[in-house]
C-alpha cells in the first residue's frame, strides 16, 4: 500500500478490479463484453442506508484499512442486498440472458457457478451468506419461487439450481480459496478486498464519518479519484468498528445519479452457524454435472471470512497480470483514467441486421457510431465502463468517457 497522504487519507495504486474487469472485456464480443465487465466491476460496489450516526473514536484511513486488513472473522451469516444500475436498455429480458451467457460454461448446466453469478450484473438480488472457517462457506440467491446456491464443504464445491433441479459439482484442495481470485465477487468484503488492492498518487482515501449497517456501528472509508476524466465519482464502505468487517459497499458514478451498484448487509450475525447449513446431497432426479476440468470453482469462495489481504503488501504495478487469457493487451494511461487496449483479429461488431433480430438490436442500442483518424467503430456504454471496437477489430476499453477513448484510438 503507498504512503498515506495525512493522517486521514491515503494514496493508492491502480484499481485492480477494474483492470481484471476490463480483462474479462478481452474475452467477449461487446455487448457481453460491456455486461462481463459490470459483473465484474461488482467487485467496486454497495451503498449506506444509514439508520443513524453512531459516535465512534476517531481513527485515521491508514488504521481502518488495517483493521479491514487484520479482519478475522472466522463464523458468519446474514442476509445481501444488491442493486446494480449500469443504464442498460430494457429489451424484455434480453440483456439478462447475454450476461447469463457471458460466463456459461460447465457443459451448459444452469447451475454452473460462472454463468449464475453474472446474473448479479443487473437489477435487484438478495442473498444469503453463511461462513465456518476456510472450509465451508454458502452463498444462496434468493429469487421468485426459486433459489439458486453454492456450497463450499471440505473438498466440495456444489452449485445448486432449484428451479432447474440441476446440479454443479466440483473439488477443491484444500486452502484453494488462499490462492485463487474469485470470478464474481458477491459481498461487501469481496468487494472491498478488490478496491483496495493496489493505488498510488490517482486516489484519495479518506474516513468521514460514521453509520449504522445492519444494527452495527460503522465507519465510512471513502476512496475517490483524483483524476477527472474517470466515470468513477467515489466508492464508500461501511467498515464494522468491532470486527474490521466491511458490511456495505458503495460506487457511485461522476455522472451523478443513484449508485452504479448498492451491496450490503441488511441482518448479520457472527454466531457459528450450524453444521447442516453447509450439509448438501443432490435431491433424487436431479441433473448433476461433474466438474472434468477439477479447477472450475476453486478460489470462488475467496472473499470468505478471513481474506490474504494484507496492509501495507504491494498488490502489482499498473499493467501487470492484464496479458493473462488476451493476447497483445496493452494499458494506455495511468490510474483511473487508464484504457485497455487489444487487437482482436477481426472485423469490428456487426450490428443491426448483421447481427440478427433483438441481439442487432440490442447491440444497437447499447453503441454510438463514431469515427476519428483511427478510422470508424462503435462506442458500447454503461454508466461505469464504455468500450470502443473499431471497425478494424481494435478494442480500446475503461472506466473512462468516450472522448477519451476516442483519443486513445486516434493516438494508437
Amino acid at each position: 500500500m503507498a504512503p498515506y497522504e495525512s493522517d486521514d487519507s491515503t494514496t493508492a495504486e491502480e484499481a485492480d478490479d477494474l483492470r481484471a474487469g476490463r480483462r474479462k472485456a478481452a474475452r467477449y464480443v461487446v455487448p457481453v463484453a460491456v455486461v462481463g465487465v459490470a459483473a465484474a466491476t461488482i467487485g467496486l460496489v454497495p451503498a449506506l442506508a444509514d439508520s443513524g450516526d453512531p459516535s465512534l473514536p476517531k481513527i485515521s484511513a491508514q488504521q481502518l484499512i488495517d483493521k479491514i486488513a487484520k479482519s478475522d472473522v472466522q463464523q458468519m451469516s446474514g442476509t445481501v442486498k444488491i442493486t446494480t444500475d449500469l443504464g442498460l436498455p430494457n429489451l424484455g429480458g434480453l440483456e439478462s440472458s447475454l450476461t447469463s451467457g457471458a460466463g456459461k460454461s460447465g457443459g451448459g448446466s444452469s447451475a454452473d457457478p460462472t454463468s449464475k453469478l453474472t446474473e448479479l450484473a443487473t437489477g435487484t438480488h438478495t442473498l444469503r451468506v453463511a461462513a465456518d472457517g476456510q472450509d465451508r462457506q454458502k452463498l444462496s440467491l434468493l429469487e421468485n419461487a426459486a433459489e439458486y446456491s453454492i456450497i463450499h464443504n471440505g473438498k466440495d464445491v456444489w452449485g445448486y439450481d432449484s428451479q432447474s433441479n440441476e446440479v454443479y459439482h466440483s473439488t477443491a484442495p484444500a486452502g484453494a480459496d488462499k490462492q485463487q481470485k474469485q470470478d464474481v465477487p458477491a459481498t461487501p468484503k469481496d468487494l472491498t478486498k478488490d478496491a483496495l488492492k493496489s493505488v498510488d498518487s490517482t486516489t484519495s482515501v479518506t474516513v468521514e464519518g460514521t453509520a449504522q449497517v445492519a444494527g452495527r456501528d460503522a465507519y465510512r472509508l471513502v476512496i475517490k479519484p483524483k483524476q477527472s476524466g474517470s466515470t468513477v465519482g467515489q466508492i464508500t464502505v461501511a467498515v464494522d468498528s468491532k470486527t474490521g468487517l466491511p458490511l456495505k459497499f458503495t460506487l457511485t458514478p461522476a455522472s451523478g445519479g443513484a449508485a452504479v451498484i448498492d451491496a450490503g448487509f441488511t441482518q448479520v450475525s457472527f454466531a457459528k452457524p450450524s453444521a447442516s447449513t453447509f450439509a448438501f446431497t443432490p435431491p433424487k432426479g436431479a441433473k448433476v454435472t461433474e466438474d472434468k476440468q477439477g479447477d472450475h470453482a476453486k478460489g470462488r469462495f475467496e472473499g470468505g471470512p478471513k481474506g490474504d489481504h494484507k496492509a501495507g503488501k504491494p498488490h502489482g504495478r499498473p499493467g501487470q497480470d492484464l496479458g493473462k487469457g488476451a493476447d497483445g493487451l496493452n494499458v494506455i494511461g495511468k490510474g483511473w483514467n487508464s484504457i485497455a487496449t487489444f487487437d482482436t483479429g477481426g472485423k469490428g461488431i456487426p450490428s443491426g441486421s448483421k447481427a440478427g433480430g433483438q441481439f442487432g438490436g440490442f447491440l444497437d442500442s447499447l453503441g454510438d457510431k463514431v469515427s476519428g483518424k483511427f478510422g470508424s467503430g462503435t462506442v458500447f456504454k454503461t454508466r461505469l465502463i464504455n468500450a470502443l471496437i473499431t471497425d478494424k477489430g481494435k478494442v480500446y476499453v475503461g472506466a473512462v468517457s468516450k472522448d477519451a477513448l476516442i483519443r486513445a484510438a486516434n493516438a494508437g
